[in-house]
């Protein structure tokens, strides 16, 4: 056996965890989440406050998409039965890429910010009527009321000054009032994880988990009682930061080389962000040529593009390699091992995030005697190919015959939808 078909079969090792593997990945999940409800562990179990809609909530919302550097505005209307429809909506950036004006830098501040926000949530009424707005704000917060959020660090290369430590919806508020919209009421602040199991929730009365599996990673899910209150909670894990995973030597060198070592591992080995990064640091090490591509410089979607090269003659994967690294030769082996590895570490991420949701499952219904509905969205989860069935396998792996009482499927736009559906809860 050469060399390279050794380094192929320990690189299979590490990054396919076997069914008795992934089996106790869920149940390490399950106690981080039983140890976070007390305040302890890797897993944050912050509270939204907010519980499932029944369905039947009707109206017309405004909302707020704020979890970049550009900003969607909607009017949703909610007709009951699961019904929803986006009447008007209004994208904007908040960096005018002519340089004209720049709200995310450090030489903003927070009333610069949201009075722009406000000018153009102006734009978007049709009427003077009252609205109530649901925000979907996804950035680090503390949650203090349904209504509340502490701003804790801005990410996403977001420096606007002054707002770290800052209550958002306050801030949204005074914008509203000096802009003289008093007929707009701010009366919901989520994330966007929570408006994706909200928005599952109008629809289909037994979602119980909410996900994104993007360019990030994190899942929320109905606690059926909260310590705090004993009622039904929505419960944002943030569970891109568990630590219960086996951590390859590449992970720990993309870890050790990141902006913040030691937090969010498993994000690290599942998110659209990193994957691409984890497959370059195999490959320079499969190839011994640790500086061939520079980092960062193989993207997420270069490896849905090569998984979906399924030619004899690696085509489209060999045409890659050529204009990507033109001092390699594009062989048919070179071209098979990025191909596999593209597999490896999407199929990785796969078998990880369906771990995290059986361990959800059994903590919240550990004979899994109901149904249960887990709703996603993020690029990741909709395009990356075969990665909604090697989640479905892995379930089946973990959880065996009771697998039947688990469906999965893409629930988009929770942001609008579900900041819509929160306002709704709210204002009741």
């Amino acid at each position: 056996m050469t060399r390279f078909s050794e380094k192929i079969q320990t690189l299979t090792r590490l990054f396919l965890p076997t069914a008795a593997e992934l089996t106790a990945i869920a149940e390490q999940f399950k106690q981080e989440m039983t140890a976070g409800l007390g305040g302890k562990g890797s897993l944050k179990m912050l509270r939204s406050y907010l519980s499932k809609p029944t369905g039947q909530e009707k109206g017309q919302y405004i909302t707020i998409d704020f979890g970049g550097t550009n900003i969607r505005l909607q009017l949703v209307e909610l007709l009951g039965s699961g019904n929803t429809r986006i009447k008007v909506q209004r994208s904007f950036p908040l960096k005018e890429p002519a340089g004209f004006y720049d709200y995310t830098s450090s030489l903003a501040n927070a009333e610069d910010l949201f009075d722009f926000i406000a000018s153009q949530l102006g734009e978007l009424l049709e009427d003077n009527r009252p609205y109530l707005l649901g925000h979907t704000f996804s950035f680090p917060s503390e949650q203090l009321t349904a209504n509340r959020a502490v701003l804790l660090s801005w990410t996403k290369e977001i420096k606007t000054a002054g707002m770290e430590g800052q209550e958002i919806t306050s801030l949204l508020e005074a914008a509203l009032i000096r802009k003289n919209l008093h007929q707009v009421k701010p009366t919901a602040i989520i994330n966007d994880t929570t408006g994706t199991l909200l928005t599952a929730a109008y629809r289909y009365p037994q979602a119980s988990i909410g996900s994104i599996c993007g360019t990030g990673h994190n899942t929320c899910y109905l606690e059926p009682q909260e310590p705090s209150t004993g009622e039904p909670m929505i419960i944002n894990l943030e569970s891109g930061n568990f630590h219960g995973i086996p951590l390859t030597p590449y992970d720990i060198a993309l870890d050790q080389a990141s902006e913040k070592p030691g937090q969010q591992l498993l994000e690290k080995a599942v998110a659209g962000q990193y994957l691409g990064e984890l497959a370059r640091l195999i490959l320079l090490d499969l190839w011994d040529q640790p500086q061939l591509l520079p980092p960062y410089s193989l993207k997420t979607q270069d490896l849905a593009t090569f998984l979906g090269d399924h030619s004899k003659q690696f085509t489209v994967i060999s045409s890659w390699l050529q204009q990507n690294c033109p001092e390699l030769k594009p062989s048919q082996d070179n071209c098979a091992a990025l191909r596999m590895v593209a597999e490896l570490v999407t199929t990785r991420s796969a078998k990880l995030v369906a771990a995290t949701y059986a361990g959800v499952l059994k903590h919240m219904d550990p004979e899994l005697n109901r149904q249960h509905f887990i709703a996603v969205d993020g690029s990741l989860f909709e395009k990356m190919p075969s990665y909604q069935e090697h989640i479905k396998q892995s379930l089946v792996d973990i959880l065996g015959e009771k697998v039947a009482r688990i469906s999965l499927g893409l629930v988009k736009d929770g942001s609008g939808t579900g900041a819509a559906i929160a306002a709704a809860s709210c204002g009741a």
